[in-house]
């Protein structure tokens, strides 16, 4: 008894140990995995961002652009994992933020030698939502005084030459 008493000890330890590391990974930004893409070279990473234009799906499988305020990473993951994602980043809306713990690939041979994460986790931090843009109105009226000023030129011009 006394050993299985240890045993579950020892897993719910080993649980929350794994449990811990993985919820405080330490995030990589992108100008550190392209900079040094070398040192990461087929190494696990933790990458996190917005969700950015479309969700590409490809069989079983799909793209996904991952925007860290930087610069964006494709992240090649199976089509279930994307089931979360509400927004994308656009005009239209701002994307979700997720954080994707995958395999980093500086020249991944199965697309092409592209720069790459193959996602084997994906964890929505945030939503996303939908944005409204909104009317500059002193770029508006401004522009409005400079078509006036053309017409007037042009009106101008007209008696002019008459």
């Amino acid at each position: 008894m006394r050993k299985k008493v240890v045993s579950f000890q020892l897993l719910v330890v080993s649980l929350l140990f794994l449990l811990f590391s993985v919820s405080h990974a330490q995030t990589i930004s992108s100008t550190e995995l392209i900079n040094n893409a070398k040192l990461y070279d087929g190494k696990t990473v933790v990458y996190e961002g917005e969700v950015i234009g479309d969700i590409m799906v490809r069989g079983e499988f799909c793209w996904i652009n991952i925007n860290d305020g930087k610069n964006a990473i494709g992240i090649w993951l199976h089509k279930d994992l994307t089931k979360d994602i509400l927004y994308t980043g656009s005009y239209k809306s701002k994307g979700d933020w997720v954080q994707i713990t995958g395999l980093f690939q500086r020249a991944c041979p199965q697309h092409g030698g592209d720069l790459d994460i193959h996602a084997q986790v994906i964890r929505k931090i945030s939503p996303g939502r939908p944005t409204q843009e909104s009317l500059n109105l002193s770029k508006r009226n401004l522009a409005f005084v400079l078509l006036g000023i053309l017409c007037l030129v042009l009106i101008l011009r007209q008696l002019k030459l008459r």
